[in-house]
């Protein structure tokens, strides 16, 4: 586990968060569209913390076996049922609602712990594989050889 950010936030923090991760998420590989997804989906986690559970949380960026891990806490009084669940996108006329309904759509995986303590938000993105090809370039060559041409003898790199 390669821990990335650990960070107390309220509103005042919110903008330079989301560059944070974003620069964090694209140095460990994603790219395109699934960073994008990514950080709107850490942002919509922070910003419900801000907006709905008294104005600030604590977030926990890492990478660990092939994905990386976003964790939002707050103290709030917990997320209504009916919002938790994000199953049905909210009417065009609704106010709330669209946070949650994103976040799940935007992540590989998407799991709110909730109650009248606060909420815990973990979201999680498979990390692209490096390919063959690319792992190779970054080897480095090393030409050996062997004084006198014989099979045995002082090898020097």
């Amino acid at each position: 586990m390669r821990t990335l950010i650990v960070q107390t936030f309220t509103l005042e923090d919110v903008s330079a968060l989301r560059h944070e991760v974003a620069e964090q998420a694209a140095h460990c590989g994603l790219k395109g569209p699934r960073l994008d997804d990514f950080v709107l989906a850490v942002h919509e986690s922070v910003v419900n913390a801000v907006e709905h559970a008294g104005g600030q949380g604590r977030l926990k960026l890492w990478t660990v076996d092939g994905v990386i891990r976003a964790e939002t806490t707050d103290q709030g009084g917990g997320i209504p049922p009916p919002y938790v669940n994000g199953g049905s996108r909210p009417s065009d006329e609704s106010y709330t609602g669209r946070g949650i309904y994103l976040i799940r759509r935007l992540c590989d995986g998407a799991d709110f712990r909730t109650g009248v303590r606060g909420t815990t938000v973990l979201l999680t993105m498979r990390l692209p594989r490096p390919q063959d090809s690319e792992a190779r370039t970054h080897m480095r060559r090393i030409r050996v050889s062997a004084p006198g041409g014989r099979p045995f003898g002082g090898f020097t790199a």
